[in-house]
């Protein structure tokens, strides 16, 4: 895809125009993200208390036993979204997902250990081990740049 910007001090507001032969997944996908407006919010239930989760304090957000769970510095949450719901509110540049039950927030990472064969390990700046299914080791790999 190429992006172009023009700038034009008669313009006023931004406008946005996409040039294609055809309406592919990709274009519907971009339109649906830059008409969104509504900014999602992640909400988790605590000890009978509904919380706002602001994304920078979210360390991990996992599946398990058929529910889905968000840990932050101050505890885990029980959130009502699916992992894939919870994943399509998050900045896909700060948040990866590791295998199929799991996303991590890569600000997050202490550091991630390549010495096991077939799978990355990764530790969290909370102390946290967790590991990079072997599905998703190609993706980290081009993520870490290696």
């Amino acid at each position: 895809m190429q992006v172009e910007v023009k700038i034009d001090a008669s313009c006023h507001e931004p406008k946005l125009i996409i040039l294609t032969d055809a309406m592919t997944e990709e274009v519907n996908s971009l339109i649906q993200k830059l008409s969104d407006h509504n900014l999602q919010m992640i909400s988790g239930s605590k000890d009978g208390k509904i919380t706002i989760l602001e994304p920078d304090d979210l360390f991990r957000i996992y599946a398990g036993n058929g529910r889905v769970f968000a840990v932050t510095g101050s505890g885990e949450y029980l959130l009502r979204l699916r992992l894939y719901e919870t994943e399509e509110r998050l900045n896909p540049a700060q948040f990866v997902r590791i295998s199929n039950s799991e996303i991590i927030n890569l600000k997050k990472v202490k550091n991630f250990d390549l010495s096991f064969t077939g799978t990355i390990s990764v530790e969290l700046t909370n102390g946290t081990t967790t590991y990079v299914s072997r599905r998703y080791v190609a993706k980290i790999k081009k993520i870490l740049g290696i």
